[in-house]
């Protein structure tokens, strides 16, 4: 079996672009955490962090897990500045239910 590929990060000028975070397989809130959790630690190794996200691309399989699952854990980490966020229903790999991709500032 495949292990989920961790995403690529580029850095372009003051801009941090993330390719698409999944998590292990597994329930959809455990993927959304483990995928929040990956993206803290890039994100903070890169020099930004999730409180610099502008712009968020979520893929779903199942489009109904918007509201039931990525709402409310997603308000759990974007509680006072949520970026723009785009959410799209995708065929996804066997077994993965969500997969995230965010551009951030890098801090100052």
């Amino acid at each position: 079996m495949n292990q989920p590929r961790v995403a690529d990060l580029r850095k372009v000028g003051n801009m941090v672009y993330t390719s698409g975070v999944t998590g292990k397989p597994g329930d959809v809130p455990l993927q959304i955490r483990e995928i929040m959790r990956k993206l803290q630690v890039m994100l903070g190794e890169a020099g930004a962090g999730l409180d610099t996200v502008v712009k968020a691309t979520v893929y779903l399989s199942y489009m109904p897990d918007c509201e039931q699952y990525l709402n409310p854990i997603w308000n759990e980490y974007f509680d006072t500045s949520p970026p723009a966020r785009t959410v799209i229903q995708a065929g996804l790999e066997n077994g993965i239910f969500v997969k995230i991709e965010v551009v951030a500032e890098l801090r100052r």
